[in-house]
């Protein structure tokens, strides 16, 4: 029962939309498991493969960073630096660097090889020159 979801809506209502399975939770969400009568899409079991992470702390990761040239956001002058990545932990902006791609291409490799955890979500957005590390929990 740990891998049940719920909608918070009235069970003797008969609206379909609340019962149907939304764009955005196929993979996550069984589409054929669900109990029969009033609760019918309604209760939700997370799919068979769906994992949701436990999270670990973002503290070594920032250390690693700063150790490997990023700046932290306290130290960064924007006028001698304006192509800097910005570097973000769990949503938290906490630094740049000025050579993301090798600073990326590092952390991966660590998330590969077992250094980092394989549940560290890695996100590096060119466009607005972003690194996005995530490691919190429930994702």
């Amino acid at each position: 029962h740990l891998r049940r979801t719920n909608t918070p809506v009235g069970r003797d209502g008969k609206l379909a939309k609340p019962r149907q399975l939304h764009n955005s939770h196929w993979g996550l969400v069984c589409p054929a498991e669900t109990p029969e009568g009033q609760a019918c899409g309604l209760v939700k079991n997370l799919s068979l493969m769906c994992y949701v992470s436990v999270g670990s702390d973002a503290s070594p990761i920032i250390d690693f960073m700063t150790q490997r040239n990023m700046q932290l956001l306290e130290e960064y002058d924007q006028n001698q630096n304006p192509d800097a990545t910005k570097v973000f932990v769990n949503g938290v902006w906490v630094g740049v660097h000025s050579n993301a791609q090798q600073l990326v291409t590092v952390v991966q490799e660590l998330r590969r090889n077992g250094t980092l955890s394989y549940e560290m979500s890695l996100i590096r957005d060119i466009r607005d020159r972003e690194f996005k590390i995530f490691t919190d929990a429930g994702r």
